[in-house]
């Protein structure tokens, strides 16, 4: 614990690094290293290192562990093979999305979800019940894992190397494909690389036993990896269009309204929410989430009220908003009503600046088709 805040087997590396810290759904994390717009760019031009060990790590096994996956989340874990990961959702029982989250299948028996870090007990709890009558065990390793993302064009070379200099054998990196999810031996202990990311850009997810942390970190830093923060995963993420979970995502948004409707299958049984996801979809969202680039340079955040440029009337309001690196412009993502779509144009009221945008389908900048 840090002063109350949950640590991560990494976060003296980071203090002693320089990095700047804060609070992160109750976790000490880091924010910055060098400076957000640097971390960004080495991202989307090179590669990039982010310590997410906030995230959830969370077992389910078992002869019944695909039947509690399937009772629990919106998407349909039979169409997984072994080595292979979905997108879906936790919802509630009223069609709210309670998380999104990666669900990886090792084997027929053995599961691994990844949830967000201030929504694994709810997701922890929601398997739980789902296993009760089953045949399976839902463990939170959490606590006992690390998780770095490496990110970036040079990504999976990069991190192929870096495993081998640690013992690993193989180029697991450059040899598993996207979504896929392989078990590399590393010092007598196993850890779960995963071809999937949060940036757009080609890269992997490494689940890790704590004690190895520190250990890839610095093989990592050795081979020119710039270590990276929050504050430019957020920015990558909304580039990119990607919902954030208390922002884009929440229990008073369906995931029809949040433009999710294609990980929820309704086409097989019933698991948690699905009447009320069914009578959603039938109806229709009143909202939708888009995209918006704005004229000028102010960065457009949260909250903000977005209006007909006609008559004045409120239409939606924005869930995210920064001045895009890539770009250079302002980007924000939004509900917005329904019978509005691309190319529609609206009002941003910017701290007392009215300022002229125009929806958008994301993402804002294309991402890496080999990602």
């Amino acid at each position: 614990m840090d002063d109350g805040l949950r640590t991560t087997a990494l976060t003296e590396h980071h203090r002693a690094a320089g990095a700047k810290l804060a609070d992160f759904a109750g976790w000490s994390m880091p924010i910055s290293f060098t400076g957000t717009l640097a971390e960004h760019r080495a991202v989307r031009e090179e590669v990039g290192a982010f310590d997410v060990s906030h995230l959830g790590t969370v077992w389910i096994e078992g002869p019944d562990a695909a039947e509690v996956v399937g009772a629990t989340f919106t998407n349909d874990p039979a169409r997984l093979s072994d080595g292979t990961s979905q997108y879906t959702l936790c919802c509630d029982e009223q069609g709210g999305v309670v998380d999104d989250l990666l669900v990886y299948r090792l084997s027929a028996e053995r599961f691994v979800a990844v949830p967000n870090a201030a929504n694994t007990a709810a997701v922890v709890a929601a398997l739980a019940i789902a296993a009760r009558d089953r045949a399976a065990s839902v463990t939170d390793d959490t606590a006992s894992r690390a998780v770095l993302a490496v990110q970036g064009p040079r990504s999976l070379v990069v991190t192929d190397q870096v495993l081998s200099s640690l013992g690993a054998a193989g180029s697991p990196a450059t040899s598993t494909d996207p979504l896929g999810v392989v078990t590399v031996e590393v010092r007598g202990a196993a850890i779960l690389l995963c071809r999937t990311g949060y940036t757009g850009e080609r890269g992997v997810e490494l689940l890790i036993p704590g004690e190895l942390a520190a250990p890839v970190w610095e093989a990592l830093a050795s081979a020119g990896v710039v270590a990276c923060g929050l504050g430019a995963r957020d920015t990558l993420r909304l580039e990119m269009g990607y919902p954030l979970h208390g922002h884009e995502l929440s229990t008073s948004r369906t995931p029809y309204e949040a433009r999710l409707g294609w990980a929820v299958r309704l086409d097989r049984g019933d698991f948690r929410g699905r009447p009320a996801l069914a009578a959603a979809k039938e109806a229709g969202p009143t909202q939708r989430l888009w995209g918006l680039v704005a004229e000028g340079r102010r960065p457009a955040r949260a909250g903000l009220g977005v209006r007909r440029p006609d008559t004045g009337e409120v239409v939606g309001t924005t869930t995210s908003g920064s001045l895009s690196p890539t770009l250079g412009v302002p980007i924000a993502l939004a509900y917005l009503d329904a019978d509005l779509g691309p190319g529609a144009q609206v009002v941003l009221d910017v701290r007392g600046h009215p300022t002229a945008a125009e929806m958008v389908r994301p993402p804002f900048v294309a991402s890496d088709p080999r990602a």
